[in-house]
């Protein structure tokens, strides 16, 4: 690692919502230095290298990624670009200065046809290019020899960006009904509880100082699981009563009722998986670290 006196934090894809609750959570560590693409393009690796050799920062966290599922079918080059090979070059400069490397991986490597919620160890099969190229980047950093924490979580969403509490939310201010998927099995996640349990950890001074020794994936996301289409039922469920709906300038929900269909009725460039839960026993163990329940998570969203 590099010196015991640097806690500098060098975050890349600060304004993404995962990005923005890391900038928020990751201060309380040490100095962080947070990049988008004003300052990094992650397509180009002298981009990386420029600003990693310049930083020297004793840990990167890369919380940027093409997050495209279905347009990433029709732009693999640069998707691989961003996935693929810039976490490997993330992982080169890491280990050439002595870093660790926080980066974020999906529930999408995986092909959906378990019917349990799937161990890190567990056989990978991505259905297609976004989950393909998340998962060589995970590979690409594992062999860059550079102390590393990847973190699986699935179903990001938040108050902010794009993501699908916020266009329910849209969709139930326009529209009568919600025809909703109901065939596809995950657990919602906040990425503000992502953002929380990631600094928690490098809080833990063995792992800030000492990375290598828990070099590796980790499941993390909201326990229990759900539906699409049950998530977007408990969203408009809950939101009238909830702080926002009850704000003055809140607009109505028209829609109260979500209509299950299935994954055949809304065909996607992308296939996704039909069962993507996750097992997150090895960061309780680990770390001491377990998320609430996706259900509790919506709650405190919306309050």
């Amino acid at each position: 690692m590099t010196s015991a006196m640097n806690r500098n934090i060098l975050l890349i894809g600060w304004i993404g919502q995962l990005g923005y609750e890391l900038e928020r959570h990751l201060s309380v560590l040490g100095p962080v230095t947070a990049v988008d693409q004003d300052r990094i393009d992650l397509s180009r690796p002298d981009d990386i290298r420029t600003l990693i050799r310049s930083l020297r920062p004793a840990w990167i966290v890369n919380a940027a990624a093409y997050t495209a599922v279905d347009v990433a079918e029709s732009q693999p080059a640069l998707s691989q670009a961003i996935n693929a090979e810039a976490p490997g070059v993330i992982g080169e400069e890491a280990q050439l200065i002595g870093a660790g490397v926080v980066h974020y991986s999906t529930d999408y490597v995986f092909d959906g046809s378990a019917c349990q919620p799937y161990a890190e160890t567990a056989p990978t099969h991505p259905l297609g290019v976004y989950g393909q190229t998340k998962l060589e980047g995970e590979q690409r950093l594992a062999s860059s020899g550079a102390p590393h924490l990847i973190f699986r979580t699935s179903w990001l969403y938040g108050m902010r960006g794009k993501n699908f509490l916020l266009t329910i939310l849209r969709l139930a201010q326009e529209r009568p009904e919600l025809r909703i998927v109901g065939d596809q099995i995950g657990a919602p996640t906040w990425a503000r509880m992502v953002a929380a349990a990631t600094a928690a950890i490098l809080a833990q001074p063995p792992v800030f100082s000492g990375p290598a020794l828990y070099s590796g994936v980790y499941h993390l996301t909201a326990a229990g699981e759900t539906s699409w289409a049950a998530f977007a039922q408990a969203i408009l469920d809950r939101y009238p009563a909830s702080g926002f709906g009850r704000l003055q300038s809140a607009t109505p929900l028209r829609a109260t009722h979500v209509q299950a269909i299935a994954t055949s009725e809304y065909p996607t460039p992308a296939k996704r998986p039909a069962y993507s839960v996750l097992d997150n026993r090895k960061v309780q163990q680990a770390f001491g670290i377990a998320l609430p329940d996706w259900q509790e998570q919506l709650r405190l969203v919306l309050e």
